[in-house]
């Protein structure tokens, strides 16, 4: 692989603009190349110059240096520098220009550019990784202090032998050494290793902080957002326990971890930047026959981000302290901890997902030809089948083209280098992976269609005139095991991923209970396009609960009770839309959030008279249905492009798109808003009602829920790469990890 494209596939997707410029610099070499070859006369082929080295004088095997180092050989060394290379101070701050001192050679204006643009890249690298180490070393001396309250807090639970009380402390010149020990434990690395191994080092920490400190509360519950709204106090006092204890280093931990991946993070990108301000000087040199890099990658050793090696200790003395206090100084388990191994694509997974696509596939030209040969929708019994047992099977097919639509995304934003892990708050090398997804996808699209085929044309008994119960209660226990399988406890089919799912959805029916995440709205507009899959749920109850399973025969439609769950069901998800709305605009004082919500609102009420019409079939009704549906779809495609995908800008440097996209091929933006907008009305043929001869009304209800999926999953990719672009707008490349003491001076800051 070129250095170009290594070099762009290990950047921090968040940090790219502050990466040195490769592409652009490497194009301005380009541009000298080619000045060169027009100007420059044809010289002599290589193979000749090859046989003329054969007949130069041998220089010898053990000869060192034939250079004469007389006076005359330094003068045309300083004769032979193009460039000049010195620091300037600028309003305390450090810049880095070059003087090119071959401006008035043939072509030098070209060259001059050049080191103009490289100078404005060093600076800009040296001033980055600056800003981001000041960053680092306010972070580190605020993790010494929640270790010293840890490592207080630890003495006064445990009560270890020669443990002292905060009253008899220590002398002041054995508190003064230990204070400035535990105040440089992360900053300094080397200030422990300093010190005599004497009484005083083994001396525990001073418990007198502990009067300084309280306890941050950090869980986020419903119960903490009620004593919120009340004006409770968010700090309490400490109290010794070893369930506390626990709680604490469970908060630290992630904590240190988050902080030693910004370390690894900033050191890495010192390296590849010296890396890459090598590779562009020795083409340099290459393309104009100079020898400028020496002098200029010197310029860039000297600099802060070639020279500084905070990060390098600061990384040692966060190893040191993870693993003697999370790892129980076990230095390789603490290591596996800090630096998690990406996780590698197996071939089983692979093999597995093609294998049932591949069956998949083969069920439903099964499926298609069983039908077509027995000529089974001609049949009187297909329409007693499609109105009480294919809604029952259309859930699955929801749920899977869902998941077809999620893999493809996450294939997308990894191809786009999307940060959707660290978006979405992902643990670090558990999320799945685009073939997971499809594996979990297509499993259940065969345990799905082999139920489909078995209870596609079922004998009725000829006594009872009952259909076969077992193989009615089919899609039942398909959904029971589906469940079973989601709140399995066992560490079986991605556990991790399961219950993280399962925290979400929680939080989307508990809104607004708790603080509104990313993950949290974009799981709750999943399930605004999955209307259709929660009212599947809702007949399995009716069908199934009240036995009309047994005849293939329903009632539901004619219940008040099932009628009115139809209209709750159909508004739950935007019910708590609308209400996470609601608490972002209580929390962030955001006007946006308050407009989003009106969006949330118009929605309902179009839905809720779609849903009256549909029961009530009148006039009234229906027009009623048309002007809503009409205005919540304008306002939620207005949405969907302007605020969501950020798109329409008729400002922008790219006409009516963004300034920055992902995508190069432009069309590609435009082909998706236009299928949002056509995709957005068409589920007004609910309204229209529309019907196609050649379709059952559940096939056609069935095929615009599908459509519906196909755009959210469209516009799942949009969504996060304009949220990418933020993040990169404003270099967030790391969640803040809530700490778990609360110091008196933090206190008084906030207020």
């Amino acid at each position: 692989m070129k250095f170009g494209k290594e070099f762009t596939a290990q950047m921090v997707p968040e940090w790219q603009e502050a990466y040195m410029d490769y592409i652009q610099l490497k194009s301005l070499l380009k541009e000298i190349q080619r000045f060169k070859q027009i100007t420059k006369p044809p010289t002599t082929p290589d193979g000749l110059k090859r046989k003329l080295t054969l007949y130069r004088a041998f220089s010898g095997l053990t000869q060192r240096n034939n250079r004469p180092t007389g006076p005359s050989s330094v003068t045309n060394d300083i004769e032979s520098q193009a460039i000049f290379v010195n620091s300037v101070n600028n309003g305390g701050s450090q810049s880095y220009q070059t003087t090119f001192l071959m401006s008035s050679d043939e072509g030098g204006e070209y060259e001059l550019v050049y080191f103009r643009r490289l100078d404005d890249e060093l600076n800009k690298v040296n001033k980055f990784y600056k800003a981001k180490v000041d960053e680092v070393m306010k972070e580190a001396a605020m993790l010494n202090k929640q270790m010293d309250a840890l490592i207080a807090f630890r003495i006064k639970v445990e009560k270890p032998e020669g443990g002292f009380d905060s009253s008899h402390g220590p002398s002041s010149d054995e508190s003064s050494d230990d204070k400035d020990d535990k105040e440089n434990e992360i900053v300094n690395p080397k200030v422990r290793e300093q010190k005599p191994k004497n009484l005083k080092a083994n001396r525990p920490a001073p418990l007198e902080i502990l009067s300084h400190v309280k306890m941050n509360n950090t869980l986020e519950t419903p119960r903490s957002t009620i004593k919120g709204l009340l004006k409770h106090p968010m700090h309490t006092e400490l109290n010794y326990t070893r369930e506390n204890l626990r709680k604490v280093e469970d908060q630290l931990k992630p904590a240190f971890v988050e902080f030693y991946q910004k370390l690894r993070l900033l050191k890495n990108y010192s390296f590849l930047n010296t890396l890459a301000f090598s590779k562009i000087m020795k083409k340099y040199d290459k393309i104009t026959s100079r020898k400028a890099s020496k002098s200029y990658m010197k310029m860039v050793d000297n600099s802060y981000f070639g020279s500084s090696d905070e990060i390098t200790k600061l990384m040692e003395r966060a190893e040191a302290t993870f693993i003697k206090h999370f790892s129980n100084s076990n230095r390789t388990d603490g290591m596996k901890v800090l630096r998690p191994q990406a996780i590698r694509e197996r071939h089983r997974i692979t093999f597995s997902t093609g294998f049932l696509a591949g069956c998949s596939v083969a069920l439903i030209l099964a499926l298609i030809l069983i039908v077509r040969a027995r000529k089974l929708m001609a049949k009187k019994e297909a329409i007693q089948y499609m109105d009480n047992v294919f809604p029952l099977y259309s859930l699955f097919g929801f749920i899977v083209l869902h998941m077809i639509m999620f893999a493809a995304n996450i294939y997308f934003w990894r191809r786009y280098r999307v940060n959707y892990s660290f978006i979405f708050g992902f643990k670090q090398g558990s999320e799945l992976g685009y073939l997971e997804v499809l594996l979990l996808s297509f499993g259940l699209a065969v345990l799905a269609l082999t139920c489909v085929l078995l209870n596609l044309d079922m004998e009725v008994d000829s006594t009872t005139k009952d259909y076969g119960t077992y193989t009615e209660l089919l899609p039942l226990i398909l959904v029971l095991l589906v469940l079973f399988i989601l709140f399995c406890p066992f560490n079986i089919m991605y556990r991790t991923s399961r219950f993280f799912f399962l925290t979400c959805v929680f939080h989307c029916i508990c809104a607004p209970l708790y603080k509104v995440t990313l993950l949290d709205f974009f799981l709750a507009d999943q399930f605004t396009s999955q209307v259709q899959a929660l009212r599947s749920l809702e007949f399995y109850i009716c069908y199934f609960g009240w036995g009309d399973f047994k005849q293939r025969l329903h009632n539901c439609e004619a219940s008040n009770v099932y009628n009115t769950f139809l209209f709750i069901v159909a508004l739950i998800p935007y019910w708590s839309r609308l209400l996470q709305c609601l608490r972002r605009l209580f929390e962030e004082k955001d006007p946006m959030q308050g407009y989003n919500g009106i969006k949330y609102f118009l929605t309902i009420v179009a839905v809720s008279l779609r849903t009256a019409y549909s029961l009530d079939k009148g006039m009234g009704w229906k027009s009623l249905a048309w002007v809503s549906s009409v205005i919540a779809a304008m306002v939620s495609t207005y949405w969907d492009l302007v605020i969501d995908w950020g798109l329409l800008q008729r400002r922008s440097k790219n006409r009516w798109l963004r300034d920055k996209l992902l995508i190069h091929n432009k069309s590609v933006y435009f082909g998706a808003m236009v299928l949002n907008v056509l995709l957005r009305f068409a589920w007004m043929q609910t309204v229209l009602g529309l019907k196609v001869s050649f379709l059952h009304t559940k096939s056609l209800v069935a095929i615009v829920a599908s459509l519906e999926i196909i755009r959210r999953g469209m516009w799942n990719f949009f969504r996060l790469e304009n949220e990418h672009l933020n993040n990169v707008g404003k270099y967030r490349a790391f969640k803040s990890v809530p700490l778990p003491f609360n110091y008196d001076e933090d206190e008084d800051k906030d207020e």
